[in-house]
């Protein structure tokens, strides 16, 4: 972010932010071979609606082209484009019999499927969204061709770019089919590599943090790598197996490293680049290496050094430990242990998602009410081509893109600058002989700056806008770029009135949802660390742990959106990131104390360990409904969280449930 912006408010600064990726230079080049040439090649041969329709297939599809491997692709990618097929089979089923204002109720059904599926996942969510869209297109664009034709151009569209995500891909590490995979686990050991360069400096939380999101990459690549074991029903080979292997030995790393990050110790650069030999070795095939020697300062570190030595005996290995299984019940071809680990690392976790819960009726009600305003205003204004003003609703309604005020200054300053551009280029090319190629030739350069233009949501909509009036003049409305910037302004109008109704602004039901669901998660890991046994099968308490991570991922990244919003002065929203923050040190504490209690500590007296997570689960009631703040009776003092001073693994996990509870005013 600019200098400049950091003195601004958040809700003020949060449109000029931007991230700092890498050019993705192979989806670029997928992005110039879609919607370009099948627009063009629809030219060429006077299909123009076809053309139209698999150009704008693609455009979607490219959207959700984004890095991960070839498996991630396809869920990402697949999933969606299913959903925009569907939608432009029904909107093209409600053209066809007959537009009218009996239009704006079903947009409005359509709608609330799609916000209420917002809280699913970004995937679904993205789903959701597309489908809304190509509906709305669908009942509104004036295409020839049945509606099964129209959807299976739109289908065509998405499977082109992913036919083209599977010829064109980026430079892999060595590992042939399991390219992808390797470089995912790879990433986690760089990712822990800086992590505990991090150890005792202001970095160490951030570093965490991006430590816990490559985790979850690289769990979600070797999950679909099961799944597709799974559908073909074949034996997982032995390098699949130990790929596995190897990253069960990574996450047993990072739990011993997390409790190195809560010490604060600051350790040597031998110490830190250790796993950064690791990532090395499965990028190139080669061996690790010479690693730290070990030490035994603290439970931690020998902790980190037991895992280290894991590691590199599964480096080590040229075969997995366990053959691969026959198919059969237990799953095809994974072995025992490590299907275990696996499974349990990757445990979907419910979070409060039901589509029908409290999030998911919100947001669904809020798209709705949108859509329905927008389709109403617009069938008034121009009922000729009246889906313009929803479908821009459609992306500045979703409340998992960013926070509202945000969006809306970038939608509208990218909605100008593509139409300016759009003008600009279509004077210029047809100057220069283009002819009746020029929106081809547009569409392909909006396509091959989609990819690149991720990072910024305002530049998004500059790709979108200029490869969607292309569409638009080759269907036979050039009047349509200028009045794209009218529908924008009336549609940020709109969806900024909603999404300030008291009821559906509600942040207590948006983001205090997630971030009890978060706490939630942190009791029960940090009961399972106080009451586990010795000796104890560590795959459960694995699981428990990415499972609060992920939570607090989730929670925080809702924390940060509320926080930048645009707040009237009556809005007392908590300082949700506050919570979050310290329920985090309440999962590295709790790690750090499992680390001890592995090494021989004192294990804590049950009557402790019970009043402990019993706090921590009064201070999840106290943020999810503000009448239960307090313990219980009234009266009641709040139960005392000092620790048993004999018992050293307790007084980290007690010092900060302190502070929780002094923010949650459950004292």
């Amino acid at each position: 972010m600019p200098r400049a912006a950091r003195a601004l408010p958040a809700w003020l600064a949060h449109p000029l932010r931007w991230q700092r990726l890498p050019v993705p230079w192979a989806a670029v080049a997928r992005g110039a071979l879609c919607a370009g040439p099948l627009l063009g090649l629809g030219i060429a041969t006077g299909r123009t609606a076809a053309g139209v329709l698999a150009g704008l297939g693609s455009m979607l599809a490219g959207v959700n082209d984004r890095p991960g491997t070839r498996r991630t692709g396809i869920v990402h990618i697949g999933l969606p484009a299913l959903a925009s097929a569907l939608g432009m089979l029904m909107g093209a089923a409600l053209q066809a019999a007959g537009a009218g204002w009996w239009i704006v109720p079903a947009l409005f059904a359509v709608g609330f499927v799609s916000g209420a599926g917002s809280v699913a996942g970004p995937v679904r969510s993205t789903a959701g969204m597309q489908m809304l869209a190509t509906t709305i297109l669908g009942a509104g664009m004036p295409l020839p061709g049945a509606p099964w034709e129209k959807a299976l151009y739109v289908l065509a569209g998405c499977l082109w770019l992913l036919l083209l995500r599977l010829v064109l891909r980026s430079p892999r590490p060595a590992g042939g089919a399991l390219s992808g995979e390797r470089a995912a686990v790879a990433t986690v050991f760089d990712a822990l590599a800086d992590a505990l360069g991090a150890v005792g400096g202001p970095g160490a939380e951030p570093a965490r943090r991006r430590l816990t999101a490559a985790l979850d990459r690289a769990d979600e690549a070797l999950r679909l790598r099961r799944l597709t074991s799974r559908l073909l029903r074949r034996p997982a080979r032995a390098e699949e197996l130990l790929l596995a292997e190897r990253f069960v030995a990574a996450t047993a790393l990072c739990e011993a490293s997390v409790a190195l990050l809560w010490e604060a110790r600051p350790l040597p650069a031998r110490v830190a680049e250790s796993p950064r030999r690791f990532a090395d070795g499965l990028r190139t095939g080669r061996p690790p290496g010479r690693l730290s020697a070990p030490e035994s300062s603290s439970a931690a570190r020998g902790a980190f050094d037991r895992a280290l030595l894991d590691a590199a005996v599964a480096f080590d290995r040229t075969e997995p430990v366990s053959r691969p299984e026959k198919p059969g019940r237990g799953g095809p071809g994974w072995s025992s242990p490590v299907r275990r680990v696996l499974r349990a690392v990757g445990r979907p976790t419910s979070h409060g998602r039901s589509l029908l819960g409290p999030a998911g009726r919100d947001y669904g009600l809020r798209v709705a009410l949108c859509i329905a305003a927008s389709t109403a205003v617009a069938l008034l204004l121009r009922a000729d081509h009246w889906y313009w003003l929803p479908v821009t609703a459609t992306f500045l309604v979703k409340p998992d893109l960013g926070p509202l005020f945000s969006r809306m200054v970038n939608r509208f300053a990218g909605t100008v600058a593509g139409v300016l551009l759009f003008a600009g280029a279509g004077q210029l090319l047809t100057l220069a002989g283009a002819g009746e190629w020029w929106p081809a030739l547009v569409a392909g350069a909006g396509g091959a700056l989609l990819p690149f233009a991720t990072r910024h949501f305002a530049l998004q909509t500059v790709a979108i806008t200029l490869m969607v009036l292309s569409f638009v003049h080759v269907g036979g409305d050039p009047q349509a770029a200028f009045e794209r910037i009218v529908d924008t302004s009336i549609a940020c109008g709109i969806v900024i009135v909603v999404g300030h109704l008291p009821h559906l602004a509600d942040p207590r039901r948006r983001v205090g949802q997630r971030v009890t669901a978060a706490l939630r998660a942190t009791e029960r890991f940090l009961r399972h660390v106080l009451e586990s046994e010795p000796g104890a099968d560590p795959t459960d308490r694995l699981a428990l742990r990415r499972a609060a991570y992920r939570a607090l991922a989730e929670a925080r990244t809702t924390a940060e959106t509320a926080a930048a919003e645009l707040r009237t002065a009556r809005d007392r929203s908590p300082d949700w990131l506050t919570a979050v923050t310290a329920a985090e040190r309440i999962v590295d504490a709790a790690t750090a104390c499992a680390v001890r209690l592995d090494h021989g500590a004192r294990r804590p007296r049950p009557e402790d360990a019970e009043r402990l997570c019993q706090a921590l689960s009064t201070m999840a009631d106290a943020l999810e409904d503000p009448r239960r703040r307090g313990t219980g009776t009234p009266g009641t003092p709040a139960p005392e969280l000092r620790a048993d001073p004999d018992c050293a693994t307790l007084t980290d996990v007690a010092a900060e449930l302190e502070r929780l509870r002094g923010y949650a005013g459950t004292g």
